[in-house]
C-alpha cells in the first residue's frame, strides 16, 4: 500500500484568500475522518490564519509569508528565510501534499514540501495549468460547487464520497467590539468590482432598514479599507450605518452577533454562510451553484439573464447594478422578525 492511501503526515495547500480557506474547511473535516491518526498541516498566508485557530482537525498552522517575500526578492537575507523555511518543511516528512488552490505558488509549496505524494485537481480544473506539472495525482471533480470539489479532492476522487453536511469548525471569535442587540450585517468589498453592489445601493438599503425597522447597518471593512464603508455612511441618515473596521475574529463575532447579514461573492458572505447565519447575497458575473453560499440560510438575489464571466473588472457588473435596494429589502425582511 502506497503511503498516500494511508499517510501518516498530510500537507494542506490553500494559501487565501479568506472565502476560498473557508471553503477548503470541510475538506480538511474529511481527510480527519479518514485518516484519524495522521498529523495534519495547514500552509496558509499570515493573513488567514486566524481562520484556522483552535481548529480541531489540525495539528499544525504553518505560515507562508509570500508578502514578506515578494517585498525584499532581491535580498540575500530573504532568501536565506525562503531556504530555511522550505528546510523546516521538508523536516516533517510529509506522505501527502493537498493543493487545494490550484496555482503556481501553492503547488510550488506542495512540492517544496518533499512529500511522497503531491496531489492536485486534474488540468481543467486548474487556474494555473502548470500548476499541474508538479503533482504525481491529478483527481477529476466532478461536482458543482466548490466546497464539494474540495471533498473529492480530499478523497483523492474515490468513489466513497463522504455524506453529511460539511463542517467549518470555525473559531468562536473576538467580542471585543461594542455593537448594538440588534443590526445587520454588510461587508460590502469583493476581490475585485465587478462583483461589488454599488456602494450607493447599500446606503439606500440602510436607509430603508433604518426608517421600517429601526436597524442599523453594521458596515464592516478590514482597518486598512474604509473608505467605501465611510461613504456608505456619509450618503445614509445619521445613525443608519454604523462603522465597523475589523480584524477577522472579530468579524468573525460581529457575523455570529448579527440579526441578518448582506453580502456579495466575498469572504466575510462565506464566513457567515459557514456558520448558517441568515441574510441575503447579491451576485453578478460569478456563478451562485459553483461560488454560491454553502447552505440554505443565506437567499441568493440574482438579475435575470446575468451573465457568469469572472472578468475582474474595476466597476460593478450590470447585473450587480440591477438588483435594486428595495428588491434586497423584501428578500431580507421576513429574516428581520
Amino acid at each position: 500500500m502506497r503511503a498516500a492511501d494511508r499517510p501518516a503526515r498530510i500537507l494542506v495547500t490553500r494559501l487565501g484568500a479568506m472565502g476560498d480557506v473557508i471553503h477548503a474547511l470541510p475538506a480538511v473535516a474529511d481527510l480527519r475522518k479518514r485518516f484519524p491518526d495522521a498529523w495534519i498541516a495547514w500552509a496558509v498566508e499570515p493573513s488567514w490564519a486566524a481562520l484556522l485557530e483552535g481548529n480541531p482537525h489540525l495539528n499544525q498552522i504553518i505560515p507562508v509569508p509570500l508578502a514578506q517575500w515578494r517585498r525584499s526578492k532581491l535580498a540575500p537575507a530573504s532568501w536565506r528565510r525562503v531556504a530555511s523555511f522550505v528546510a523546516e518543511l521538508r523536516s516533517i516528512r510529509f506522505d501527502l501534499a493537498l493543493d487545494f488552490q490550484g496555482l503556481l505558488k501553492s503547488a510550488i509549496c506542495a512540492s517544496a514540501s518533499g512529500a511522497g505524494t503531491v496531489a492536485g485537481f486534474e488540468r481543467g480544473l486548474l487556474r494555473e495549468p502548470p500548476a499541474g506539472l508538479l503533482y504525481d495525482r491529478r483527481v477529476l471533480a466532478t461536482s458543482t460547487h466548490v466546497v464539494d470539489l474540495n471533498r473529492e479532492l480530499a478523497h483523492f476522487g474515490h468513489s466513497q464520497y463522504p455524506e453529511g453536511p460539511p463542517r467549518f469548525d470555525l473559531p468562536a471569535g473576538d467580542y471585543s467590539t461594542q455593537l448594538p442587540d440588534r443590526f445587520v450585517l454588510a461587508s460590502p468589498q469583493a476581490g475585485w468590482g465587478a462583483k461589488q453592489w454599488p456602494w450607493q445601493n447599500f446606503a439606500a438599503l440602510a436607509s430603508v432598514l433604518w426608517r421600517r425597522n429601526g436597524l442599523p447597518l453594521v458596515a464592516d471593512c478590514p482597518p486598512s479599507q474604509t473608505s467605501v464603508a465611510v461613504r456608505i455612511q456619509e450618503a445614509a441618515p445619521p445613525g443608519a450605518v454604523i462603522l465597523h473596521p475589523s480584524s477577522i475574529p472579530q468579524l468573525i463575532a460581529a457575523t455570529r452577533r448579527a440579526t441578518a447579514v448582506v453580502g456579495v461573492d466575498s469572504g466575510p458572505l462565506h464566513l457567515a454562510a459557514a456558520i448558517e447565519k441568515r441574510g441575503i447575497a447579491i451576485f453578478g458575473p460569478t456563478a451562485p451553484a459553483r461560488n454560491g453560499p454553502c447552505g440554505d440560510s443565506i437567499r441568493v438575489i440574482r438579475a435575470a439573464g446575468a451573465q457568469t464571466s469572472y472578468r475582474r473588472l474595476s466597476e460593478p457588473s450590470a447585473s450587480m447594478r440591477a438588483c435594486s435596494p428595495e428588491q434586497a429589502y423584501q428578500r431580507l425582511r421576513p429574516m428581520l422578525r
